[in-house]
């Protein structure tokens, strides 16, 4: 249904390169060059450009590379829905941020998986700004969220409210105070969520409300892995500020402590995030009532 040239287009994008892109494809390096031609020819635009032994995408021809992957992902949704109407069963491409995967997002997905027969499920974690795009690219059916997006062309529901905790091993001496201050953690080595992430970026808010910079504290490392900064916590090399959510089952399990700290308001929203019009808002529902449930 699609032009090769769609094809061919994206292949190039990809790998750089025209002879690569022929050999994915079946195609001969002429072919390569004359589908782009083509397409060049039809758009009036320059869409790639060699720079040493590279094929880079022009500004004009991004647009161009970033409709056909549009394109793309629209038609295989249209292939996969026909194909799931067809045999009965719904395949459905969900994005996470990092720090609402945890085993209960997980488990929702399970539940709803084991009550509808046939359903498959892929889930795909990545950032906030990255799920956006892939949602709207129709990369993804839909995706859960710590926080907001703004974006107008998307549509959410509020799945849950989450608050983010001072996390410390068992045995932090923390964790005998009834209190824990901004100045209790100063000085205590903090492995934190790299910058721009939402529990970052929420967190620099909350101190700045105080009029408390982030460069007063002692932050020894910085990553994106919720589940390697809580094990290094659990192993006594530092504290952590992180979602209680993403910390449940270890709290539950005594690996981990977690406090709120005084006169921080650090709660959440997490939001499930669509696109507008999309066709199977009951699905979202009943994992809000899976979701509430458990």
């Amino acid at each position: 249904m699609l032009d090769q040239k769609i094809y061919t287009l994206l292949k190039v994008a990809e790998t750089e390169n025209y002879t690569k892109a022929g050999k994915e494809l079946n195609l001969t390096q002429p072919a390569v060059s004359q589908h782009i031609r083509q397409l060049e020819k039809q758009l009036g635009v320059k869409i790639f450009q060699r720079i040493g032994n590279h094929i880079v995408v022009t500004k004009e021809g991004q647009s161009v590379v970033d409709c056909a992957r549009t394109m793309m992902s629209a038609y295989q949704n249209l292939t996969r829905e026909l194909r799931n109407e067809a045999i009965g069963i719904t395949s459905l491409t969900i994005g996470i941020t990092h720090t609402v995967e945890s085993n209960r997002i997980s488990e929702v997905f399970a539940k709803y998986a084991s009550m509808n027969s046939g359903v498959s499920i892929k889930l795909i974690t990545s950032t906030k700004e990255k799920l956006r795009v892939r949602i709207k690219n129709l990369e993804l059916d839909f995706a859960i969220i710590d926080g907001r997006i703004n974006d107008r062309s998307l549509q959410s529901m509020q799945l849950d409210m989450d608050s983010l905790m001072l996390v410390t091993s068992t045995d932090h001496p923390l964790t005998k105070q009834s209190v824990v201050t901004v100045n209790d953690i100063e000085k205590e080595p903090m492995i934190l969520r790299l910058p721009n992430s939402g529990t970052a970026d929420l967190l620099s808010a909350a101190l700045e409300s105080q009029n408390i910079s982030m460069e007063e504290f002692n932050v020894i490392l910085e990553m994106d892995n919720i589940a390697t900064i809580k094990d290094l916590v659990r192993r006594g090399y530092g504290v952590s500020v992180l979602p209680k959510s993403a910390c449940l089952s270890e709290i539950r399990h005594k690996k981990l402590a977690a406090m709120p700290v005084e006169n921080l308001s650090m709660i959440r929203e997490i939001n499930i995030v669509y696109r507008k019009g999309f066709k199977h808002a009951d699905l979202l529902s009943e994992l809000v009532k899976i979701y509430e449930e458990m």
